[in-house]
């Protein structure tokens, strides 16, 4: 059935990307418990937040306790990123009923997004393909919560010098260098880049903040002054 066929591609095609997302869950298990968080509390966040980079960010400043006000923030900044997937999934999922809908906002994180979004722009559409966002989103919360539970249960015993968290540039690096197809995109991870390296001094870890709103500004500004021919569309 073609329901299966894309539920299936969906699955085959996110679990290459668990290379380095595991490493990433198990790295946020280890660090919840440093954080002061308990077992059950670092699980609930990654079925409950189940937002990888903001998760990280989140246990962070638990531990050293910033005023809610950061909080709100920079979890806030950091998940907006994930208006700009809604608005580029809409088009191929506005069919469908509001039940299916909820369940695909949930499972649409940077991963399922980066394979579903090739596989809807590369091929022929059909009413079934929201079962490969299914399939994608379903592999990776399965996985990364299993990844945050293994991290919790065996944090301690696992060598510091494997570097786990090595895997987070690496998995976004792997996510986002294929969907890099104008200077539009370029100048803004350029523009991004620069303002994580200069300002890893800032407090709370708001540089996160800094960098982002630069990336879009850049973007956003590339894209005004580009001629209509380079410009790219928004899906």
């Amino acid at each position: 059935m073609m329901r299966w066929q894309e539920f299936k591609s969906g699955v085959a095609q996110q679990l290459p990307l668990q290379i380095g997302v595991v490493p990433f869950g198990m790295v946020f298990g280890i660090l919840g418990l440093d954080s002061g968080m308990t077992a059950w509390q670092t699980m609930l966040l990654s079925s409950i937040l189940f937002a990888g980079t903001s998760q990280i960010v989140f246990a962070q400043l638990v531990a050293i306790a910033a005023p809610p006000a950061i909080f709100i923030s920079s979890v806030a900044a950091l998940n907006a990123r994930h208006m700009l997937y809604s608005a580029s999934m809409a088009d191929y999922l506005r069919h469908l009923p509001l039940r299916w809908r909820l369940i695909l906002a949930y499972l649409l994180t940077d991963e399922a997004y980066a394979v579903s979004i090739i596989r809807y722009q590369e091929k022929p559409a059909n009413q079934m393909m929201h079962y490969h966002l299914l399939g994608s989103g379903l592999t990776l919360w399965l996985l990364w919560q299993i990844a945050t539970a293994t991290g919790i249960l065996a944090g301690q015993s696992i060598p510091a010098s494997l570097e786990l968290g090595f895997a987070i540039p690496l998995i976004f690096m792997a996510i986002i260098i294929p969907l890099i197809k104008s200077k539009i995109e370029i100048n803004a991870i350029l523009a991004a880049g620069v303002v994580v390296i200069t300002c890893q001094h800032l407090p709370y870890n708001s540089w996160l903040i800094l960098a982002a709103i630069t990336g879009v500004a850049a973007g956003t500004i590339t894209y005004l002054l580009s001629p209509s021919s380079d410009k790219v569309s928004p899906s």
